[in-house]
């Protein structure tokens, strides 16, 4: 039962209804940024071609795009949080669109760096963030299942487009398919039109909730009382809007950065760093490692192309079964679980020099990839709150961007000095493991902690607060039924 008094400063998250339109842009918003950045490599041989550039040169868009996209998200977050999501969104898209279309005109290989490195992934930067963060504001009960939708557009829209683009290419020329690309990716600015902005309801420190299990107050901090900064400073139709909007809007609030100081986030973005140190070396080097292995052209193009078609049932499937009942209470053991799942595959690999024992890896590889994708926001959100949701994932996807930028060339400086790619694919083992073992390090720090602090309590209650404590804000609170 939920006892106490209970005020609202917006609406429950519906789980449904407009929530599914959101989802849906947030799908169309991944595909628009993280599939057309995978897909850039395919206007490599045609730069090498008409520029005369090597291969490492021309290598650098696509290491620009990324690295922009994930260093500019918290510049997203930002924008977001001072106007809205749907600004966000809109003025990605006409900066993203733009920046393809220049790429279209461009004369030289420094050109693109600006156009299609620059501008396009700094309009990815500001939809990126802000339309995942939506989704976490529309759903609670089914927030992993959402999640894994949304995010399924990565690899769904890498598997349409790459042969789409390709096509593109030999009726236009590059120039033409760029020209086409922007086109869609103005897409964009009609998601964001359709993200409309909620206030999600809280609850002030005199409400207090029902049961709270052992492992649902692991990673999450106390909701933020109701005088702090809400995530979205637009209220629905027929509610009072905020007295001091403009004060909000363009002064820096202690609250809405106070995640930052928090142990528990902290000890997150330590794992994150490992996390993208290790993560997308599989994917750069899994073709040049199997063609190393003696296996033929359009087998290595298989084992690609299956790792990114299981990579979306990873999505889908992991998010559904988090939000079942039995699972949802232990979905961070889920997430460090799959990352740890990747790393071990990665260890393993150097073994592996057949299509045959290269098939399973793609298969486990691809699925975990999807799994842990599905649920960093739905980590996140379970750390900072549904609250600053947004500026948290600026903050998780600006530490991606400098290990993207890197581990790259670093794994491809291994394979010169080594001539093997043993020592690749053992990086990137060992970062993802490192990275589960810190998350898996603080979750043991934190039990040892409550019991330390209440030796005798059940496990079902849940503790005082205090500040910097773990409880659960994502809970669905029992209702009174009498």
């Amino acid at each position: 039962m939920v006892a106490g008094k209970q005020k609202s400063v917006g609406v429950s998250p519906p789980d449904g209804g407009w929530g599914w339109v959101i989802v849906g842009c947030c799908f169309m918003v991944t595909v628009c940024t993280r599939a057309v950045t995978r897909c850039i490599s395919i206007f490599f041989v045609e730069f090498q071609g008409h520029f005369g550039a090597e291969y490492s040169a021309t290598a650098w868009i696509h290491s620009l795009v990324d690295c922009i996209t994930m260093l500019c998200a918290p510049v997203g977050s930002l924008v977001g949080n001072r106007w809205s999501c749907r600004v966000a969104v809109m003025l990605g898209g006409v900066l993203s669109s733009c920046g393809l279309l220049l790429s279209s005109f461009s004369t030289s290989l420094e050109l693109l760096y600006l156009t299609m490195g620059v501008l396009t992934g700094l309009g990815f930067a500001l939809c990126y963030t802000p339309a995942i963060a939506l989704v976490g504001c529309y759903f609670q009960q089914r927030k992993a299942l959402a999640y894994g939708i949304a995010m399924s557009g990565s690899g769904i829209g890498t598997f349409v487009l790459a042969p789409v683009l390709q096509l593109l290419i030999e009726l236009y020329s590059w120039r033409g398919a760029l020209l086409i690309m922007s086109a869609v990716v103005a897409n964009l600015c009609v998601c964001g039109a359709l993200m409309r902005p909620i206030t999600v309801q809280e609850q002030t420190e005199e409400a207090t909730c029902g049961e709270v299990s052992s492992q649902d107050t692991e990673l999450s901090i106390k909701p933020p009382k109701e005088t702090e900064v809400g995530l979205l400073p637009l209220t629905l139709p027929g509610e009072k809007p905020n007295p001091s909007p403009k004060k909000r809007r363009f002064s820096f609030s202690r609250t809405e950065y106070s995640f930052l100081l928090q142990p528990d986030f902290l000890g997150l973005a330590v794992s994150f760093l490992f996390l993208a140190s290790g993560c997308s070396l599989p994917f750069v080097y899994l073709v040049p490692y199997a063609l190393s292995a003696g296996i033929s052209h359009q087998h290595a193009a298989f084992l690609m192309s299956i790792l990114g078609v299981i990579d979306i049932v990873g999505n889908i499937t992991f998010g559904w079964l988090t939000d079942q009942r039995c699972l949802k209470p232990h979905r961070l053991s889920c997430y460090i679980l799959s990352v740890a799942m990747e790393g071990l595959c990665c260890i393993f690999a150097p073994l592996l020099r057949s299509f045959r024992l290269l098939l399973p890896f793609a298969i486990l590889y691809g699925y975990f990839d999807g799994a842990y994708v599905a649920l960093i926001p739905v980590v996140t959100s379970d750390v900072v709150g549904a609250k600053h949701l947004s500026l948290a994932l600026g903050v998780v996807y600006f530490l991606h961007a400098i290990p993207y930028l890197l581990s790259p060339p670093i794994g491809g400086l291994l394979v010169d000095i080594t001539e093997s790619y043993t020592g690749t694919f053992l990086l990137s083992g060992t970062a993802l493991l490192a990275s589960a073992f810190i998350l898996s390090a603080l979750v043991g720090i934190r039990r040892c902690r409550r019991l330390l602090t209440v030796e005798h309590a059940p496990l079902h209650l849940s503790l005082p607060e205090r500040p910097g404590s773990f409880s659960r804000n994502d809970q669905e609170s029992p209702t009174d039924t009498s």
